[in-house]
């Protein structure tokens, strides 16, 4: 049973670290429910910190994950209505795909700065700072998976 435990958490942690790249999958989640499949085995025992602690980063980073775009369009210079249209252009992005969730905020951005009346150049600031907080979060969310396979194999050895 502990063979097919682990074999199913390094699944688990693979499919994780697609997850991080593509949206349909739960990239973090699926990394940590991997700690959860390594810790029900005979051979490893995390303890009940590691264990919170990776609980509280893993709820954390999906969390960013739908912020950070928002708060990339506001950093680039967007307004209310760009960052809301960011938050709706994730949502709405959800529904249409992977290509629906890396234009989605940027596309929510542009357009809502557009309805806020700003020119094309501000919009397409607001748009590109949107792309760049998605891009963070990838990259945030490809760290943490690194991070809980590296506890997972060093756990192993």
């Amino acid at each position: 049973m502990d063979i097919f435990l682990i074999i199913l958490g390094a699944l688990c942690l693979l499919i994780g670290f697609l997850g991080s790249i593509l949206p349909a999958l739960p990239g973090v989640p699926l990394a940590y429910v991997a700690l959860w499949l390594l810790h029900a085995t005979d051979k490893v025992q995390f303890s009940w910190q590691t264990l919170l602690i990776w609980g509280v980063v893993t709820i954390a980073v999906v969390v960013l994950d739908y912020v950070v775009p928002a708060w990339g369009t506001k950093r680039f210079g967007g307004s209310k209505w760009g960052t809301w249209g960011s938050i709706v252009g994730i949502v709405v992005g959800m529904f249409l795909g992977p290509w629906g969730i890396v234009l989605g905020p940027f596309v929510g951005a542009f357009v809502g700065e557009l309805i806020a009346g700003k020119g094309s150049q501000e919009a397409l600031r607001a748009g590109w700072g949107s792309f760049v907080g998605l891009m963070t979060g990838t990259v945030l969310k490809l760290i943490c998976c690194g991070l809980m396979t590296w506890q997972f194999i060093k756990a192993l050895v």
